[in-house]
């Protein structure tokens, strides 16, 4: 029996009575092993792009090495095939002994029992940055290690403001119609097909959005806004789109799916996106050119009152059926608490929440991670509240959000009724 990611979250999948995760729709268990004389085999999986996967396939040969008795199989992937994958796995009781977990989906599987409980296995998060282990508990229980601090921003190409001949923007200052007016004014200037902007109406940037407003996208109870609340958002998009500062519907359609070298700004056909910090590295790499990081705008033209605020990048987080769980968390503990480690990966996933692994790695970083590096202490004083890890649910929130505005943008739907309808979808969503 296949499962998709839809069907799992939607909880077309029965808790099993035992607690221990989902039901089996073909028998079995997670697929690694263990044994009393050290000895695993453990499934490793993850989504990435070039970048990743290499460093994370050296470290997996660094850790074995210096481990023999441990094997590691490796599962990479494709963000957007991932989650349909883990899903299916979860659902037939082989879900990876490992796995590289999001803060949108962390409470679809922990609240669903299918997540490790960490601290009873020994994870060590003693010389984290306070605030940043947090993001891993679901109802009390640690299912998942940050990986890495991270935060939304916007990348933006000066060599394509150059040839436009337009100014780099103040990003402490700018506003979201100032963003508009100056992608405007790119795509007007740049030529060759080129736009200002692609990739910017998401649900980071909602989040900053509502934010600003007093809002949040979820808060402990449920949903944390109302339809009233985003109709300015989609008359945004459209405003947006109108002005051409960012492509026509069908290219913002095809731009949602595509991966990161393929997309606008990797391919020279957008001056500025959407990216989190930890993907600085990987676009500069795709698009041959460093990319200047931006603060995501505010509503006053004020940085201090953006409501920055620090993400996991990803997690780490086991099975709740490994049959080798003092293999998987001792791997974790490697991962993010060891100078091997650390200098294997550096920043990609993001600046290590451990202090001394963050010193560590510092004066090795790329010119790429040491921008983020800086970018992430300088705006501390712009941070506000950790949202909330998504309820189950939750995680199709952006989905969602993605399907609404391009009926907007191809004008089958009013700003109003897209809202209207999207706030109640978010709502039904909610287990």
């Amino acid at each position: 029996m296949a499962l998709n990611r839809r069907q799992f979250l939607t909880g077309g999948v029965a808790v099993a009575a035992a607690g221990m995760g989902l039901t089996a729709c073909g028998g079995g268990s997670s697929g690694g092993s263990g044994s009393s004389d050290g000895s695993a085999n453990l499934q490793f999986a993850w989504w990435g792009n070039e970048v990743r996967n290499k460093n994370t396939a050296a470290a997996i040969d660094a850790y074995t090495k210096a481990n023999p008795k441990v094997k590691v199989s490796q599962q990479p992937g494709e963000f957007a095939t991932y989650w349909d994958k883990l899903a299916t796995q979860t659902a037939g009781n082989s879900a990876p002994d490992i796995i590289q977990m999001d803060m949108a989906y962390i409470a679809e599987y922990g609240k669903r029992g299918a997540l490790l409980d960490l601290a009873k296995y020994g994870a060590d998060t003693s010389k984290f940055i306070e605030g940043s282990v947090d993001s891993g508990k679901i109802d009390g229980k640690l299912v998942g290690v940050n990986a890495g601090i991270n935060s939304p921003t916007i990348l933006a190409n000066p060599k394509i403001f150059e040839k436009a001949k337009v100014e780099m923007p103040d990003d402490k200052t700018w506003t979201w119609d100032q963003v508009k007016e100056i992608s405007a004014e790119l795509t007007a200037k740049a030529g060759s097909g080129i736009y200002g902007m692609t990739t910017f109406f998401n649900d980071a940037m909602l989040s900053a959005y509502l934010r600003q407003k007093g809002k949040q996208l979820f808060t402990e109870d449920g949903i944390g806004f109302e339809a009233g609340d985003v109709v300015p958002w989609f008359d945004m998009v459209l405003a947006y789109e109108n002005a051409k500062a960012i492509p026509p519907a069908a290219t913002v359609s095809e731009e949602a799916t595509k991966p990161l070298d393929q997309g606008g700004l990797a391919t020279g056909k957008a001056a500025m996106s959407m990216f989190w910090s930890n993907q600085v590295e990987a676009l500069n790499k795709a698009a041959g050119t460093e990319m200047k990081i931006l603060r995501f705008p505010s509503l006053a033209g004020k940085a201090t009152e953006r409501k920055a605020w620090y993400k996991a990048s990803m997690l780490w987080s086991a099975s709740s059926r490994t049959k080798s769980p003092e293999a998987a968390v001792a791997l974790i503990n490697w991962w993010v608490n060891s100078p091997e480690s650390a200098n294997i990966n550096l920043a990609e996933r993001g600046i290590p929440p451990n202090t001394e692994i963050l010193a560590e790695i510092t004066p090795k970083l790329s010119p790429a991670q040491k921008s983020v590096a800086t970018f992430i202490a300088d705006i501390k004083p712009e941070l506000a509240d950790t949202p909330v890890a998504p309820p189950p649910g939750g995680g199709k929130l952006n989905d969602t959000l993605v399907r609404y505005q391009s009926e907007v943008l191809f004008s089958r739907m009013s700003p109003a009724d897209a809202a209207t309808k999207f706030a109640d979808e978010v709502k039904s969503n909610l287990k």
